[in-house]
């Protein structure tokens, strides 16, 4: 499990997940037949969060994550660490309204929930629901998207699970170009254009995970030991939030270089020219510090624009 942080990268025009935080998760199979207990994906995601949580205590915390974290128990913990969690919501929850005030002299535990209210299937098909149309920028990476979106509080709650207030939002395409879907946030207070924003950030933690696997072999080392995976994968995808950070630092402000493509045009950097760009400052750092030969010019065998050339060919090497 990988935790990453969503920063606006200035070179790339768009935001990118940085890792900082990953934990080796078996599967549930793999302790079965090792006759071990079994930690859950939300426990382990708990225990995560309330670790960032100490370091940062004073941070606003907002936690973007998949349909697998849409657990009650999860979002309760997160409510308990003052940090915003928002996933997707199924459309037949079972919400209900807050909890009425307690009446005087009554016995017994004070209610949890109100009245059921109802699905978000009903009200997808409800000519009462109220709809607004918001825009949304960088749709998953892209342009910006126009949707419309209808929102609320409510309180969400099953058997035997804790009880969360939350804010829903649902989102449908006014092109129809995709089935209406449903979010969750406990931040109440957060508005819907702010959660959908938020929620489709959320792409760029697969961006990640794929340019790590084409740029700096994650997944493809040949160790088979746990411990040899536990250290080299958490270091190769620190490794990334690291030449984000020299890229930086290197470029102080300016553009980074992009390479073009006779059948491809860029308009802005990807993370192969960054990596690309943080080679060569680290090599000319290493030719200033290491070169021991003669700096007379009528000794230079090789001219220095082919030089130049094959470095650049070795920096955007895989």
């Amino acid at each position: 499990m990988v935790m990453a942080l969503l920063v606006p990268i200035p070179w790339a025009a768009r935001a990118w997940a940085l890792p900082f935080l990953s934990v080796l998760a078996p599967s549930e199979r793999y302790h079965r037949e090792r006759g071990k207990r079994h930690k859950p994906l939300t426990d382990w995601a708990a225990g995560m969060i309330a670790q960032v949580r100490r370091w940062c205590p004073g941070r606003s915390l907002v936690i973007v994550a998949d349909s697998s974290y849409a657990c009650l128990g999860l979002l309760e913990r997160c409510r308990k660490l003052s940090a915003a969690m928002i996933t997707r919501l199924r459309l037949d929850a079972a919400l209900y309204a807050p909890a009425p005030p307690r009446q005087p002299g009554r016995n017994g535990r004070p209610r949890k929930r109100g009245e059921r209210l109802p699905k978000l299937s009903e009200r997808l098909n409800d000519p009462a629901t109220v709809w607004e149309r918001v825009t949304v920028p960088r749709w998953y990476g892209r342009t910006q998207r126009t949707v419309e979106v209808a929102s609320g509080t409510a309180v969400w709650s099953n058997a035997g699970q804790p009880t969360v207030p939350i804010r829903w939002v649902l989102i449908r395409d006014p092109e129809g170009k995709f089935d209406p879907q449903a979010l969750l946030c406990t931040d109440e207070g957060a508005t819907a254009q702010q959660i959908v924003s938020w929620f489709v950030l959320r792409w760029q933690v697969e961006v990640t995970f794929h340019e790590v696997r084409d740029h700096l072999g994650v997944e493809t080392q040949r160790q088979w030991n746990d411990l040899a995976i536990l250290r080299t994968t958490p270091a190769l995808l620190g490794l990334f939030s690291l030449v984000a950070l020299w890229a930086k630092s290197g470029a102080n402000g300016s553009e980074i270089p992009v390479r073009q493509a006779a059948w491809y045009r860029k308009e802005h950097a990807t993370f192969s020219d960054t990596l690309a760009f943080v080679r060569g400052k680290l090599w000319e750092q290493a030719h200033e510090g290491f070169v021991t030969s003669s700096r007379r010019t009528d000794l230079t065998k090789l001219q220095l624009a082919l030089l130049d050339r094959f470095a650049e060919t070795l920096a955007y090497a895989a």
